[in-house]
């Protein structure tokens, strides 16, 4: 009962230096970018451009931080990105030029890496947790929460502050909250020993273990079922990255005037509502599965605002749709890599993961600006779930190639 305790206790702690993580590093900056295009001046696609490349070299960055966090551990790397986190956004607010401005956006990108969810997943396995699926969805479920916090909390504080006093604030935050409790993580972590699982072969899903958790994969299958994964969070990524960016003027676009901004309010609430769904209904749903209904969420969510558009109820249909393909989409980015690859290099393998995703973040609001630009709205929607469709493809293939591993040993023991 106490371990349980802790383990709740930890897993909400956590969720509060997620919901600081991506409030300060990620959710603030579009509504603070006019002010800051304004005093550097310089244009508000300017900052976005940078904010891009700063993801981008995220990204490139990301598979070296999962590897640090497997070698030196989750809670000692998130302590020093936190820290770093801080020192970013600190720098942000005293830059005196732009490319000061640009040097601080590009720290916070790259000290995201330490203490987002990629970081957060690997110390909640680390740990030893024998709900290790479980608990990370109650982490998305609670992380969920930080855009429906963070862009109230930033409008309301630049009424009465200038964007240089927010991120000293912000700093604050990360400096205050966030390290201690990845400090305390890092405690925990060395007072538990890890579970033994196998270190190939598919692992036993922490929330329900499996009977056939002790079958080896071949080396090509493993090879193959890795990068399928990439390419299907890759691809996700972009899909994601491409719409939400762009909603509220797509939904202008489609003809929706005023109602647009109402529909792009339901995507929130239905990334909440599909985690609380998966917490309470999917503890013995195998995460393959799970991938395989977030990518067809999205795809058919796409398929919906295409062949209705602009029927208001047909895009509201999109909306919950697509939020719920995107919430499930930020739980299997952990729970996946876990069920398929154990726990052994867990932190590699979410840097790898972090990688993929963020990497097409980076480019698709621009590529799909452009497809808009050079073609027509319905074109360019056409081009994203065509995307998407790829997506739920590599997330089909990976769960036949993994049955076909666990049917191996049954014909052979016939």
């Amino acid at each position: 009962m106490r371990d349980r305790a802790r383990s709740a206790l930890m897993i909400w702690l956590l969720g509060l230096t997620q919901i600081i993580g991506y409030g300060t590093l990620y959710y603030s900056l579009p509504i603070l970018a006019p002010a800051m295009a304004a005093e550097f001046a310089i244009s508000e696609q300017w900052v976005f451009a940078a904010l891009s490349a700063a993801l981008l070299a995220g990204s490139l960055l990301a598979p070296v931080a999962g590897r640090w966090i497997d070698r030196f551990g989750a809670g000692r790397t998130m302590t020093l990105g936190s820290a770093a986190a801080a020192l970013a956004l600190a720098l942000c607010a005293l830059a005196p030029g732009r490319a000061t401005f640009v040097l601080a956006l590009l720290g916070m990108e790259l000290a995201a890496c330490f203490v987002l969810y990629g970081a957060a997943f690997a110390a909640i396995v680390q740990t030893g947790s024998p709900l290790a699926q479980r608990s990370i969805t109650h982490l998305t479920l609670i992380a969920g929460f930080a855009s429906t916090l963070f862009w109230p909390l930033t409008s309301a504080l630049h009424a009465h502050l200038g964007w240089r006093e927010i991120y000293g604030i912000f700093a604050a935050l990360n400096l205050a909250l966030c390290v201690p409790i990845h400090w305390s993580l890092m405690r925990a972590a060395r007072g538990r020993k890890l579970a033994a699982l196998p270190s190939s072969g598919l692992a036993a899903s922490a929330s329900a273990p499996l009977p056939h958790a002790a079958v080896a994969m071949a080396p090509r299958a493993k090879q193959a079922i890795f990068l399928l994964m990439l390419a299907g969070f890759a691809i996700e990524g972009f899909v994601l990255s491409a719409l939400l960016i762009h909603m509220v003027p797509l939904m202008a676009a489609l003809g929706l005037g005023t109602a647009g901004l109402l529909v792009s309010t339901l995507f929130g609430p239905s990334q909440v509502a599909s985690r609380l769904i998966n917490m309470l209904f999917g503890g013995r749903l195998a995460q393959t599965h799970l991938a395989i209904i977030a990518a067809g969420l999205l795809a058919t969510g796409l398929a919906v605002l295409i062949a209705a558009a602009p029927w208001l109820p047909g895009v509201v249909l999109f909306a919950i749709l697509f939020g719920l393909g995107s919430g499930l989409t930020s739980i299997i980015g952990g729970t996946l890599p876990l069920e398929l690859f154990g726990r052994e290099g867990y932190g590699a393998l979410l840097g790898w993961v972090t990688a993929a995703r963020q990497f097409t973040s980076a480019f698709a609001p621009f590529a799909f600006a452009l497809i808009m630009a050079q073609t027509t709205v319905m074109t360019s929607l056409a081009a994203v779930a065509v995307s998407a469709l790829l997506g739920l493809v590599a997330f089909v293939l990976i769960d036949l190639v993994k049955s076909r591993v666990l049917r191996r040993p049954m014909l052979g023991a016939a």
